[in-house]
């Protein structure tokens, strides 16, 4: 049970609890003690000269202490202390007390006793001892204040830790309820339950917390989401080629058709078209690891356009599209792999090729950017529709839901163009317009080093 942040939480405030109230108890009481005597001992000293005031004013008024007896006695009622008078030898004239005859010499114990002296025309006639034992106070002994005082103490003391607790174990149950509702949201989220998601009361570490949560897995249902949609794409595209294949297959094992050289052909391509997809499938699966091999070094990005403007050229013309490259003179060179932004390009053009109908035009163009390079595809294509621009990049996602082959291959090229371009710590974007085409753009880092050795601005000169 001491496993539970529930129990050391209540356990931990109730210590703060009783450390606290033992402590302020224990300086109150130590402070109303000080004020107590403080304010007894003034309080002493006026009853002191008062009691001299009027020991004065008797003597005064008859030159001697006959009948002072009754006075003494009922200045005792009065203040609580016992009262002798003795002349200047020591011998008692009254006592309030009655312990004392009249004449009777008192000892030395009476020498630490408070004392006042009585003058008459600047001569002593008497001298009045005080005793402290009775009460301190009029109508109030010390030890009936005291004891008053500390049942109070006790009582108030008592009354603030049974408070402090029940807050303490409100507090505790407020804060660890979110937790435990995330505790058992998460544990449902581990048997496989991606739907459940915890409720956000508060702004305060708790409820980020349970933003972070919710956030989690709302993207572990998209990528189970996703991986679902993945393992039923491959299947589809891998479905199609490969019936193809066994069906020619197994009619030229039953003798209907003769292995033409158009059919051999034919089986080829479909063999082709399998392996690129495994491999377009193998490089995802390294780019995810991070086991992507690049060979990075100063890369002029003009020549890598170029060679593959040249090499798509004629399946743009095939097509009746217009494919040229806009780029200004003295583009600094990127560290790139440049095997590896070719295939990018190539991706790219190709895709625009696609979506773009006869009598068209595609322009890729280049540009420094914030100390990068950046590379845009822009085509007059049909477009992309915007429900459908944000998921572009997602694997085997197409736009057109019919996934003809006229229309476009596996889904797979803009996927691995993203992958590539961020595996050199560039960022690719779309932007698009229904019926006004496309412009795919994305970015590389300049090499300075090679800028710096060979001299050059990193402004390009137009």
């Amino acid at each position: 049970m001491l496993h539970s942040l529930r129990v050391r939480l209540f356990l931990v405030m109730v210590l703060v609890v009783l450390a606290s109230t033992i402590t302020v108890v224990f300086f109150v009481r130590q402070a109303t003690v000080k004020e107590f005597r403080r304010f007894a001992a003034s309080g002493g000293m006026i009853r002191e000269r008062r009691l001299e005031w009027v020991l004065t004013t008797y003597y005064a008024r008859r030159e001697n202490w006959e009948g002072i007896q009754p006075l003494l006695g009922h200045l005792t009622q009065l203040t609580g202390e016992e009262i002798v008078l003795a002349d200047t030898k020591g011998r008692v004239i009254a006592d309030s007390s009655g312990r004392f005859r009249e004449g009777q010499t008192l000892g030395n114990s009476f020498s630490k006793q408070p004392a006042i002296v009585i003058l008459h025309w600047g001569q002593p006639v008497g001298v009045a001892f005080i005793s402290r034992s009775g009460e301190a106070i009029p109508g109030l002994s010390s030890g009936v204040f005291f004891s008053g005082m500390n049942r109070s103490l006790l009582l108030a003391a008592a009354a603030t830790t049974s408070l402090a607790l029940l807050l303490a174990l409100a507090l505790s149950r407020r804060i660890l309820g979110p937790v435990e509702a995330l505790t058992a949201a998460a544990r449902k989220l581990e048997m496989g339950d991606l739907s459940q998601r915890v409720e956000v009361s508060t702004d305060d570490e708790i409820g980020q917390l349970a933003h972070a949560f919710n956030a989690m897995a709302s993207g572990l249902q998209r990528l189970e989401q996703l991986r679902k949609n993945m393992v039923s794409d491959i299947a589809h595209e891998l479905r199609t080629p490969l019936s193809n294949i066994r069906g020619y297959l197994e009619a030229m094992r039953d003798g209907v058709v003769e292995p033409t050289p158009n059919l051999i052909t034919s089986l080829y391509e479909e063999t082709m078209l399998l392996n690129r997809m495994v491999d377009d499938l193998q490089e995802l699966s390294l780019a995810d690891a991070g086991q992507l091999r690049l060979e990075r070094q100063p890369t002029d990005l003009a020549e890598v356009v170029h060679k593959s403007v040249i090499a798509l050229q004629p399946q743009a013309l095939a097509k009746g599209l217009k494919l040229k490259a806009e780029l200004p003179l003295g583009l600094p060179l990127a560290n790139a792999d440049p095997e590896r932004i070719a295939q990018v390009i190539r991706n790219l053009l190709s895709n625009a090729i696609t979506y773009t109908p006869a009598g068209g035009e595609i322009t890729i163009s280049a540009k420094v950017q914030d100390a990068q390079v950046a590379v845009s595809v822009r085509d007059t294509g049909i477009g992309i529709a915007p429900e459908d621009l944000p998921l572009i990049f997602e694997r085997f996602y197409r736009a057109d839901r019919s996934r003809a082959r006229a229309t476009g291959g596996a889904g797979l090229g803009l996927a691995i163009a993203k992958q590539l371009v961020e595996a050199h710590g560039g960022q690719i974007t779309a932007e698009s317009r229904l019926g006004a085409g496309s412009t795919f753009t994305f970015t590389l880092p300049i090499d300075n080093e090679a800028q710096t050795i060979l001299g050059t601005s990193l402004t390009p000169k137009t």
